[in-house]
């Protein structure tokens, strides 16, 4: 039988996945789209908001499932880990930069490939 504080724990893990995807699709306003590029634009923030909600997902299940972040990724595995968690969100705050305005088309399909790729990753490390 679970005690307080674990059944404590889950309840709050729930609460933060929702408040943080609450946040992603707060910051992305998926339903507002770029008159010019509205497909590439799309799939960009439907793709990163899936990215974020297996995320969050993943490690509410490592920590309170499986015993802790440490135990599922073990070794190199942290490493990828952490690349896997930044950097879809590094392409989604740089999306704004003056660099990519000219791009933005190509630059929107390539970071929906990484979130994708992302995605499987983060499956692939939490099964195996």
């Amino acid at each position: 039988m679970a005690n307080f504080p674990s059944i404590l724990s889950y309840i709050l893990g729930a609460v933060f996945i929702i408040l943080i995807f609450s946040l992603a699709y707060a910051y992305l306003k998926p339903h507002i789209l770029h008159r010019t590029r509205p497909v590439s634009t799309l799939l960009l923030k439907v793709s990163y908001l899936v990215y974020v909600l297996v995320l969050l997902i993943v490690v509410y299940l490592a920590a309170l499932v499986r015993g802790g972040l440490d135990k599922v990724f073990f070794g190199i595995e942290f490493f990828a880990f952490l690349i896997v968690l930044f950097v879809p969100t590094m392409g989604i705050f740089a999306r704004k930069l003056q660099q990519f305005r000219k791009q933005r088309e190509n630059y929107n399909y390539f970071f929906t490939a990484v979130n994708l790729l992302s995605i499987f990753a983060l499956l692939i490390m939490y099964i195996f």
